[in-house]
């Protein structure tokens, strides 16, 4: 979305506000962006100490903070994703009158979200549902992704080192908790490389197994398997050149796979409220996805997964139905309603976001 923007308006001026806690302080200046960081921490702190103390004042302390940088910023409008950073961001730009949007990515509204979506100049919402349970109008935007429009797949395949001609399965756990999907799959690689090739997200820690196990293969077969500690900008390919994904539920996987039209294995996270699997409660309705709970997901998984990755009728099926739920314009239009809030101009109508959102045009 901030790619989007920066494309539209070459004097964009982006500055971050995070905590003190995280990997922002390290990540944000690294992509070019200035950082600004609120004294608050945390509001997660689960046993008793002293932070249980002090992230609550930390907060307090947070908002008058909060007032100071923007009214020396005097940004044009706020954006933000929810977390508890935006409990005082927001209530800042609604003290100084600054225009704010308010995205959630979650089905389920978080805690920060439900306490700040009324002092939001606007809300966006990536399903449907979450906006009929926050306060006033809500705009489904989808979930901004990458530029995933007009990969070519061949070109894909051959910059990751793939062979042209096999079904391709995608695995990758997210940053929750991946070890589960890397036992799996060390332990059914024979079976899925015999039907396809594969690339697999096994994070840093996952990364020697992984390696282990690939040069367990026959030689004829090792290069049908790739493992990568991350993929960064790489994703775009492997996304664009997959047939088949097994992955987490979080809102951006859900909104990269539908926006290319991709088959999805879905494993939900199973803490954090349940946040995950209601994310997939749509797209499992609607047939492009298939639920898997985390408590059942191993070697035999995988070995399902690989009579599905041959089966394309079913494949075909099941990619369209992601299809019909992508929203690939999401960035588009999110950075539409940011450019109206900035500029003080009137909103779109919902309806209308909403049917821009499904186009990738």
């Amino acid at each position: 979305m901030l790619r989007t923007l920066a494309q539209r308006r070459p004097d964009l001026e982006v500055t971050w506000l995070g905590g003190r806690r995280g990997l922002e302080s390290d990540v944000v200046p690294a992509a070019g962006y200035r950082l600004d960081r609120l004294w608050l921490r945390t509001l997660r702190s689960v046993d008793l100490s002293v932070a249980t103390i002090t992230d609550p004042l930390r907060l307090g302390a947070s908002v008058p903070q909060a007032v100071a940088l923007l009214a020396h910023r005097r940004p044009d409008v706020l954006y933000t994703t929810g977390g508890y950073v935006a409990i005082p961001s927001l209530a800042a730009a609604a003290l100084l009158r600054t225009p704010s949007l308010l995205w959630e990515g979650n089905r389920l509204a978080g805690r920060s979200v439900r306490a700040t979506a009324r002092l939001a100049s606007t809300i966006a919402v990536s399903y449907a549902g979450t906006g009929e349970e926050l306060p006033g109008r809500t705009f489904h935007t989808g979930t901004p992704t990458r530029d995933l429009a007009n990969v070519d797949r061949d070109a894909s395949r051959g910059r990751l080192g793939l062979p042209l001609d096999l079904p391709m399965l995608l695995v990758f756990g997210g940053s929750q908790a991946v070890r589960r999907f890397n036992e799996a799959i060390v332990t059914a690689l024979p079976d899925l490389v015999a039907r396809g090739a594969v690339i697999h997200v096994a994070g840093e820690a996952g990364m020697a197994e992984a390696t282990a196990a690939r040069a367990a293969l026959p030689e004829t077969l090792r290069d049908r398997y790739r493992p990568a500690a991350f993929l960064g900008d790489e994703m775009t390919d492997a996304l664009a050149a997959a047939d088949l994904v097994v992955g987490r539920a979080g809102s951006s996987t859900i909104a990269e796979v539908t926006a290319v039209g991709l088959p999805l294995i879905v494993v939900p996270y199973p803490h954090a409220a349940g946040h995950q699997r209601a994310n997939t409660r749509d797209l499992v309705a609607a047939g492009g996805a298939r639920l898997v709970a985390d408590e059942d997901f191993g070697p035999d998984t995988l070995r399902e997964v690989a009579d599905l990755l041959v089966d394309r009728p079913a494949l075909d099926a099941m990619r369209a139905a992601s299809r019909s739920m992508g929203r690939p314009g999401a960035a588009r239009v999110t950075a539409d309603l940011l450019e109206a809030l900035a500029d003080r101009r009137p909103l779109p109508d919902p309806v209308d976001v909403a049917a821009a959102a499904r186009s990738a045009a």
